[in-house]
């Protein structure tokens, strides 16, 4: 079993920063890719960015050169920068696991994004 738990969300202005935090425990030693998710009210849940075990990244068109995503392993944390908000980055953020030896996915319970114009 794996627990995630989000952190960092909150209210801020157009042009401000977060840093969100998902603490994960559990057997993460099987664990491989890690990435974010958003849902916005009345839309699907949709791919904000992921890394790999090895650190390779990738980011949705919509957020790449504002998010960065890292990890790291020794503190089992996942983070994910977001500079430069826009109101349309207003969201709830989810962080999701990835059992390497089954693709089984983990989430977490989510954390609450808003920007303000």
């Amino acid at each position: 079993q794996v627990q995630l738990v989000e952190s960092g969300g909150g209210l801020v202005q157009t042009g401000g920063s977060l840093r969100l935090s998902c603490a994960a425990s559990g057997s993460i030693f099987r664990l491989n890719n890690m990435g974010w998710y958003r849902q916005a009210p009345g839309n699907q849940r949709e791919f904000v960015a992921f890394i790999t075990s090895g650190g390779t990244t990738n980011y949705a068109d919509s957020v790449g050169g504002r998010f960065t995503i890292s990890r790291e392993n020794a503190k089992r944390t996942l983070y994910l920068h977001m500079n430069n908000l826009k109101p349309e980055d207003t969201a709830v953020y989810y962080c999701k696991a990835v059992v390497s030896s089954t693709g089984y996915n983990y989430w977490g319970q989510g954390t609450q994004v808003t920007v303000s114009s």
